[in-house]
């Protein structure tokens, strides 16, 4: 069993910055790779940011590519996602979900992972 927190979430307007953070519990050991998921209003989720947690490569989703930056710190346990230049279609609860299982990459798709966290919500005014 894993348990996953995130946390950062909030309010900004259109080009500022936020950094949300999922920390890790129980179970780390087996996790093979992270991800950011988010969920727009009415929408369905999507992945967005991807970590194999081995080497640390990292995937992304074109929307994000270039904005947004996955990154881990395996000392606490805990996965970033780093987000410049928002825009307003950025505006969604955010997600994190940890991967247990055997993948050469991280999978793509919400239902591959068996653990998520709460949430948290990023909101861009224009």
């Amino acid at each position: 069993q894993v348990q996953l927190v995130e946390s950062g979430g909030g309010s900004v307007q259109a080009g500022g910055s936020l950094t949300l953070s999922c920390a890790s519990t129980g179970n780390t050991a087996s996790t093979v790779s992270m991800a950011w998921f988010r969920q727009p209003p009415g929408k369905e989720r999507e992945g967005i940011a991807y970590i194999y947690t081995a080497d640390g490569s990292t995937y992304y989703h074109d929307s994000v590519k270039g904005r947004f930056t996955i990154s881990q710190d395996n000392a606490r346990n805990t996965v970033y996602l780093q987000m410049n230049s928002l825009k307003p279609e950025d505006t969604a609860m955010y997600f994190c979900a940890a991967f247990q299982g055997f993948a050469a990459r991280p999978p793509r798709l919400p239902s591959s992972y068996k653990y998520w966290g709460q949430g948290t919500q990023v909101t861009v005014s224009s």
